[in-house]
Parts: C-alpha cells; sequence; structure tokens
C-alpha cells in the first residue's frame, strides 16, 4: 500500500494502540489504510474512516476483511458512525493527521507547490471553499493572521501584502503561482524546506477545517473509548501536537503514556523525508 501513502511511525504507533484480538479499533484517517492492515494482522477489528473518496476507494479495492468497515466521512462526526453501528465502546482509536501522499502527488488535489494545478486543497468533495477562494478573497490582514497563527510563518505579514498586490494584476488560481509569489517575496534560505511549506499549511488546515475537527473528534473518541483503550494521535504541526498535549493534559478520564513525543528515527526520515516533523502522542483511557 505504500504506493498510496506510507504510513509515518508505523510500528510505534500500533505497539503504543496495544491491539487485542477480536477488539475493535478505530483509523480515523485510513490514508492508504498502512494502520488498519496492521490491526487486521494483528487479529483486531476495524472501523476505517476517511473524509477523501480516493482513500476510501483504495482500500476497498485493495483491503477486503469481514472485520473491516469503512465509512466515508469526516472524524469529527465519529460519534454519529458508531452509533450508525450500534457501537457504544472501542479499544482504541489512532489518529495520522496531515496529508497522505497520494493527495500530494496528485496535482488537481492542489496541495503540492511542487506540482502545477488548482489550488484546491479540498479533502473531501463537499466542501466548498477553496484554497483559491481564500487567497483571493480574504483581506491583507486575514490572510497575514491566517499565514501566522496557523501557518506560524514569520514573513506571514510580507507574504500577504506581496499576495494582495499579486492578485491585483492576475487571479491566483495554480499551486506554483502562488509558490512563485511566495519564493518572491521573502526569497530562498538555505534550509531543504521551500518558503511555501508554511502557508501551503495555513490554507489547507483552514480549507478543511482541520484544527477544529481535530478538538471536537478528540472529546468524542475519548468518550467511546474503553477503560484501557488507547488514543494515539501522529501529528506534522506543532498546532495540532498542542492540541493533543492540552487536551490529554486536561481531561481527567485520560493518562499520558509518553511523557515526551515519540519522533522518527533518523533512518526513518531518510527513508521517507515526509516523516522529518511527525509527533506521536499516546494516552490512555483509566475512568
Amino acid at each position: 500500500m505504500s504506493d498510496f501513502h506510507r504510513s509515518v511511525l508505523l510500528k510505534e504507533s500500533i505497539d503504543y494502540l496495544n491491539v487485542r484480538p477480536n477488539e475493535l479499533y478505530v483509523d480515523a484517517t485510513l490514508g492508504g489504510g498502512g494502520h488498519t492492515k496492521e490491526i487486521l494482522n494483528n487479529g483486531g477489528r476495524v472501523i476505517g474512516i476517511d473524509v477523501d473518496l480516493d482513500a476510501i476507494d483504495h482500500i476497498r479495492d485493495s483491503l477486503r476483511s469481514d472485520h473491516l468497515i469503512v465509512e466515508q466521512d469526516n472524524f469529527r462526526n465519529i460519534d454519529k458512525i458508531l452509533s450508525k453501528h450500534g457501537i457504544t465502546e472501542i479499544s482504541g482509536i489512532i489518529f495520522d493527521l496531515g496529508v497522505s501522499s497520494k493527495q500530494l502527488d496528485t496535482a488537481g488535489r492542489g496541495f503540492s507547490f511542487s506540482k502545477s494545478g488548482p489550488l484546491d486543497m479540498r479533502m473531501g468533495g463537499d466542501l466548498k471553499v477553496t484554497a483559491a477562494d481564500l487567497v483571493n478573497g480574504l483581506t491583507e490582514t486575514e490572510l497575514y493572521e491566517l499565514f501566522f497563527r496557523s501557518g506560524e510563518e514569520r514573513y506571514a505579514r510580507r507574504i500577504a501584502r506581496v499576495i494582495v498586490r499579486s492578485r491585483q494584476n492576475e487571479k491566483i488560481e495554480k499551486t506554483d503561482q502562488l509558490a512563485k509569489i511566495i519564493e518572491a517575496s521573502i526569497g530562498r534560505s538555505a534550509s531543504k524546506i521551500h518558503p511555501a511549506t508554511k502557508v501551503f499549511m495555513a490554507l489547507r488546515m483552514a480549507v478543511n477545517s482541520e484544527l477544529d475537527n481535530l478538538k471536537e473528534s478528540l472529546e468524542k473518541s475519548t468518550n467511546f473509548l474503553k477503560i484501557e483503550g488507547r488514543l494515539v494521535v501522529i501529528s506534522f504541526h506543532s498546532l495540532e501536537d498542542r492540541i493533543v498535549k492540552n487536551f490529554v493534559r486536561n481531561t481527567s478520564e485520560l493518562v499520558q503514556i509518553n511523557k515526551k513525543p515519540i519522533i522518527p528515527t533518523e533512518e526513518e526520515i531518510k527513508e521517507n523525508p515526509r516523516s522529518r516533523s511527525a509527533k506521536l502522542r499516546v494516552a490512555e483511557k483509566i475512568a
């Protein structure tokens, strides 16, 4: 399944999920099915959720099991999904946040600044607002606040100013068009990270309401966890990681398993550079 998406911290996350035979687990971000496949291999049963139809179609074609239920939906609706199947408790849930390799590699989805495609970034087809709508419609101040707060971009004000100036001459509709505008506004540093990285991430998170969805889903998921059930979250952004850390810290029913987040080894980063920013946090339900 690595042709669709290579799961990050796969062994570590499955080990911490503590899969038990015949117990039920939720993979809240199916993607290429890497985590679900390992849960099934360890004897668990899975409800897999993904808002992306491409991911759902891929799983239905490549991973068939009587112990797997697949749902195309946003994980913020986990309570409705589980209730629909008459499920009142689960033994664990795993979130692998961010964008799949398939989404990044498909130019038409608009997630990648390295490929020319429409400035879209919608993970689900039911969403109305695209990244192009935000780039061309928000004021300079609104763009600055988005890039600074969600992207933690230090040059947010300068980038916002240049975007507004550029769109007066021509509407910004392509990924590579926006990437060139950003690079021209702040230049290219010695860092391997492209100067458009944080802006693209901020736009994607805004289009898909990712932070709000995560907060909502964490709370709902905890209500369904059995005692000793595990919550496993892999994040790729400091704001996501902060949400998870604070949620666990402020939820009396949960105890943190790993005091510090687990990060990929140098070997994994070398084999899969997209894993470099990943952080894994684990909590267990105690009451």
